[in-house]
């Protein structure tokens, strides 16, 4: 028989500090599920799942060889399987990076640089950032999910500068003016008036900064204690920002940044240069095959005030626009597809009823990696060693021009999302 072309992979876990902790975590329990030989330890963080073929987390291809490969090393064997245009647009590599997050506590304030400053930053500082790749990406929610996402409209900015004394001193009373000003009389200087403000914030001395925090903090906490109403000063995703990062200036970011919640099905598209960060909750993310991230705050890691600040997008956006809408196949009503305005990837969103009994997984032009959400399936390809057991947690490798039977034997059907390049 021919070398298998549709396989089953076994996947790196990322176990970084702000995952949810053992069965808690989205990661954890598809890791559990499809793999039944896998521990989940209770207190461990599990943070994320890597399905690609990225140097720092390679899945093992599962074709009965021993040792197995990379796929990054199969790929590299068989880069016919990409499908001819993503190999000839991506020299040869997969140009996406799967993933489930579960966040239990808040990511960093962060942006990802476009290709060119990607490259830029990979020259100089390699130790901090990895890669020459820009990275846009895209999360879909599979619970209630809660992130940071764009800068607010600058009525809402103007409005926390007015409510939020603590914050002005930290601006500055100039920027304060400049940016209330542009608000009413001069939207094309919107952006520039933007730009100053949260610079002036993000560049405060920490005991200047600290200080303004500690005030802000016990004023919030002292109304909440009274009952009264603290959303003018947006008290409780504040009060909760600084009991995982005290004193950090990162809490102070909610002043700028729309909050997005989604719910299980929405997702957001972060375009190179968007500051963002992931609050809690679980999500699928695809992003193009990169590691590169700028962070100013809510983190203990590596941060780069200044090269965030002068390379962000700051165009000011409601939290709605920032929902990203998917679009029903009509080609099969089961199919959702979520397709953002880069080359890289396209996610697709899987609803198989309890109606249906047999279902077929389509034939891309494109290299392809599927998970399973819910449900189970038997599944079979002419492309296949065997036939596999499909279950949550199990990630299956589908090389572009082939196609998976399922056979259901689930009573809920099954909810599964694929990661592809539609060029």
């Amino acid at each position: 028989m021919a070398e298998p072309r549709v396989f089953p992979l076994r996947c790196p876990v990322r176990n970084y500090a702000w995952g949810q902790r053992g069965l808690r975590s989205a990661v954890a329990q598809l890791v559990a599920s499809g793999d039944p030989a896998a521990s989940v330890e209770p207190e461990r963080p599990y943070a994320e799942l890597w399905m690609g073929a990225h140097p720092s987390g390679d899945a093992e291809v599962l074709d009965g060889r021993d040792p197995p490969r990379s796929l990054g090393s199969w790929l590299a064997e068989h880069p016919a399987c990409l499908g001819p245009k993503v190999r000839d647009a991506f020299g040869g590599r997969l140009p996406f990076l799967f993933k489930v997050l579960s966040v239990r506590t808040a990511l960093s304030i962060q942006a990802h640089p476009n290709k060119e400053l990607a490259a830029k930053l990979h020259a100089q500082f390699p130790q901090h950032y990895p890669d020459a790749n820009h990275k846009p990406e895209m999360a879909i929610a599979l619970t209630p999910f809660e992130g940071l996402c764009g800068f607010r409209p600058v009525e809402e900015i103007a409005a926390f500068l007015r409510a939020v004394p603590e914050l002005r001193a930290l601006v500055g009373e100039v920027a304060a003016e400049q940016l209330e000003r542009s608000a009413s009389h001069d939207p094309r200087g919107v952006s520039a008036a933007l730009r100053v403000c949260f610079t002036c914030l993000m560049k405060s001395e920490k005991e200047v900064f600290g200080k303004q925090l500690g005030l802000l903090v016990e004023r919030i906490s002292q109304q909440a204690a009274k009952g009264q109403d603290t959303s003018a000063s947006n008290g409780e995703l504040l009060l909760r920002l600084h009991a995982q990062f005290p004193g950090d200036i990162g809490c102070f970011s909610i002043y700028f940044l729309n909050v997005v919640r989604l719910e299980p099905g929405e997702a957001m598209f972060l375009a190179a240069n968007e500051p963002h960060a992931y609050l809690q909750g679980d999500c699928v993310e695809c992003m193009a095959c990169s590691d590169n991230t700028v962070r100013a705050g809510l983190t203990p890691k590596f941060i780069d005030v200044l090269t965030l600040c002068e390379m962000l997008n700051y165009t000011p956006a409601p939290s709605s626009s920032k929902i990203f809408p998917a679009v029903q196949s009509p080609l099969d009503p089961c199919v959702f597809i979520y397709d953002p305005p880069v080359p890289d990837f396209t996610l697709m969103r899987i609803e198989i009823p309890s109606s249906i009994k047999l279902y077929l997984i389509s034939a891309l032009d494109s290299a392809s990696i599927l998970l399973v959400i819910q449900g189970t399936a038997m599944g079979t390809s002419t492309a296949a060693a065997s036939e596999m057991t499909l279950r949550r947690g199990s990630v299956i490798f589908i090389s572009a021009n082939e196609s998976i039977s399922l056979h259901l034997s689930s009573s809920e059907g099954m909810l599964l999302f694929r990661a592809c390049c539609l060029l």
